[in-house]
């Protein structure tokens, strides 16, 4: 988990946010990581945009802060093998076309 210290908002853009998170736990706990969050303008509709300004070794964060957001794969792409609602996921794999 980690503890945010600080937020707001860039100018006077609300959808551009930056943030300062200080990890609780190791390997990150000895960091503060500034990072910055794009909503777009069809927000919630489409995910928010995170980067990275603080430079960090982790393996779903490239050289440049780009995020890699599983989550958002799941939406694209349901994983009805692993549901947390088996009977959403049994009528999904019978008939994805009618749940979505």
């Amino acid at each position: 988990m980690a503890t945010v210290k600080k937020l707001q908002k860039i100018t006077t853009n609300l959808l551009t946010w930056q943030r300062l998170i200080v990890p609780d736990n190791p390997p990150y706990d000895k960091g503060a990581f500034r990072i910055k969050i794009n909503f777009p303008a069809k927000y919630p509709f489409k995910p928010p945009k995170i980067t990275f300004k603080t430079k960090i070794y982790h393996l779903n964060i490239d050289e440049k802060g780009q995020v890699c957001l599983p989550v958002i794969t799941l939406v694209k792409d349901p994983q009805p093998k692993h549901p947390l609602q088996a009977d959403l996921a049994e009528k999904y794999s019978k008939d994805c076309k009618k749940i979505l």
